[in-house]
């Protein structure tokens, strides 16, 4: 077994919604302009000279930081639609790739 073999990593991400969006597996759900932790976990590629990771989820916090909610969700997200979203919502927060 190696060193890395279960050892999972986990990014924590703040990103600002400039405008409202909607999530395609959540129809009928508008969520507001604000503040949404992103979290992404990833794992590392085996068999590389050096460490090297690729992700294996992305996922929202529901809902936004700001409206401090007691029933909080975590919804898996697909990266390219993430991005989309943060491009068309003119959002800020940086992401890594």
């Amino acid at each position: 077994m190696s060193a890395y073999e279960s050892s999972t990593r986990t990014t924590n991400t703040i990103v600002h919604f400039s405008a409202s969006f909607t999530l395609p597996d959540l129809v009928g759900e508008i969520h507001p302009a604000g503040d949404y932790k992103i979290v992404q976990d990833e794992e590392p590629i085996e068999g590389l000279s050096r460490i090297a990771y690729r992700r294996v989820g992305t996922f929202i916090h529901l809902p936004s930081i700001a409206e401090g909610s007691r029933l909080r969700r975590i919804v898996r997200i697909e990266p390219a639609l993430l991005h989309h979203l943060l491009e068309t919502t003119n959002a800020t927060g940086e992401l890594s790739s």
